[in-house]
């Protein structure tokens, strides 16, 4: 996760080259996660740096869709391979139509330009089974695990990478 603040900074793609130099991590396997707010802070300054990291190979989200204001047209334009919906969206469904409306809608315009998407905030079986009904890629949540010390991980579970797999 990356905070406004951290990516603001002007360096930031070269400082991502440099901590991939220095661990000789492999970029893609590094997920650069930045809130809506974020990337709507300065468009154009955003799309040359997002197009940056993304040139390397790094995968970017994100975060917390929904909650800002994320103009569709912008959206097409950021280089951004996953869009993790807020959990405020997910809380409701599949009883309040407005967040399944939204959530329906964040999902079918996700794939449509080629993003996963990630559910946050899932805490019941129902949520579950309804992302699964509409295609959500993967989802987040309580109902599957509180945080977990490293020790502890599933390894099994943690390598489940498609709702349907969970379901």
């Amino acid at each position: 996760n990356l905070s406004p603040k951290q990516f603001r900074h002007q360096v930031l793609p070269q400082l991502v080259a440099d901590v991939l130099a220095e661990t000789v991590l492999l970029p893609n396997y590094l997920e650069l996660e930045i809130t809506e707010t974020a990337v709507m802070d300065n468009v154009a300054n955003t799309i040359s740096k997002l197009n940056d990291i993304k040139q390397m190979g790094v995968t970017i989200a994100v975060d917390d869709f929904g909650t800002g204001y994320t103009s569709i047209s912008y959206l097409k334009q950021f280089p951004v391979s996953i869009l993790k919906i807020d959990q405020t969206f997910i809380k409701g469904i599949p009883h309040n139509q407005n967040d399944v409306a939204i959530t329906s809608a964040v999902i079918a315009l996700a794939h449509s330009l080629g993003m996963k998407v990630v559910a946050e905030g899932v805490e019941t079986a129902e949520q579950l089974q309804y992302l699964a009904a509409i295609n959500c890629d993967i989802v987040q949540g309580y109902y599957l695990s509180r945080p977990l010390p490293e020790q502890k991980i599933d390894l099994q579970f943690a390598k489940a990478a498609t709702v349907s797999e969970i379901i």
